[in-house]
């Protein structure tokens, strides 16, 4: 097995950042990640992306932006297909007709809060109307107005396919306007399409031996908001396994995240894996950009990065 200590990209190189904080979400590792990638990609797959972190910073002629999630995706397509200050005027329009906060407008003092507790005292009776009417309508700007207000501007669905996070300490503010100015602009300029289906439906024929795939599954290992609901579980898992191996024989490169060591837990079903496909090269990442010992500090997630190329 290989092992990667602190790649960087040039200090001046500045990525993308999605507006949706997903948990596991690969921003501050793309410094490390996309230098494994390779440098002659036609069509790159992001396939199960999330919030879109390495997808949208992807060197390729074009990119194809894959999730199961349906509400995620159709968000991602109103963002593509609406003039950017139209999306603006929709997010400040549902603000204003829930009453929450705008504090980029009027400040903290105007809803007798501060940054440091944040403005959940004055928005959570607004923020749960506004959740009971996207469960009802399910519009993709209500969802995104959900998500800014939301527990760390996270996206969680129960097994009714309702958002359930309650009300965060945040609202749209300039940090937040920005990020998605810049992810909107991308999203339009690039060469980005959209799509809406499960890993194992995805038509593989679209793709060939220019292309390149990246992975980066709910972690087996991981509970985590967007696996509650047993919504991934073992066969999901070895599934994807097979998957990885259907890639390969299809000399389609690919480039799969996942975690050996979870909290006192080892992945033994991917080591195990690992050790019956011992041509795919792994890289073992630094969430925290230190030095990284794969033989130390079992007890902590390690990321590793598994390419068949």
């Amino acid at each position: 097995m290989s092992s990667i200590n602190q790649v960087r990209f040039n200090q001046e190189e500045k990525f993308i950042s999605s507006p949706l904080n997903y948990i596991g979400g690969k921003y501050k590792l793309l410094s490390q990640l996309l230098p494994l990638f390779p440098k002659d990609i036609s069509v790159a797959l992001d396939l199960f992306c999330g919030g879109a972190n390495v997808g949208i910073n992807i060197q390729a002629q074009s990119i194809i932006l894959n999730d199961s999630l349906t509400e995620l995706m159709q968000f991602y397509q109103a963002l593509q297909n609406e003039n950017l200050q139209t999306i603006f005027n929709a997010i400040w329009n549902i603000v204003d007709t829930f009453n929450l906060s705008n504090t980029a407008k009027y400040g903290y003092g105007f809803y007798k809060c501060d940054s440091a507790k944040g403005l959940s005292s004055y928005n959570k009776k607004h923020f749960l109307v506004l959740r009971n009417h996207y469960n009802q309508t399910k519009k993709p700007f209500d969802l995104f107005v959900l998500i800014i207000f939301a527990f760390n501007n996270q996206i969680r669905f129960n097994s009714k396919r309702e958002f359930n996070l309650p009300c965060g300490k945040r609202d749209f503010n300039k940090n937040m306007q920005e990020k998605l100015r810049q992810f909107i602009l991308n999203l339009q300029n690039k060469n980005i399409k959209i799509s809406n289906k499960d890993f194992r439906e995805f038509p593989l024929d679209i793709l060939d031996s220019k292309s390149f795939v990246y992975i980066d599954p709910p972690y087996f290992l991981a509970t985590a908001p967007y696996n509650e609901n047993n919504a991934w579980g073992l066969q999901d898992e070895l599934d994807l396994l097979e998957f990885l191996k259907l890639l390969d024989s299809k000399k389609i490169r690919f480039a799969f995240s996942n975690v050996i060591f979870h909290k006192n837990k080892e992945h033994h079903i991917l080591k195990d894996w690992l050790q019956k496909n011992p041509r795919f090269k792994v890289y073992f990442l630094d969430f925290h950009y230190k030095n990284c010992n794969y033989q130390t500090r079992r007890a902590d997630s390690k990321e590793l990065l598994v390419t068949n190329y």
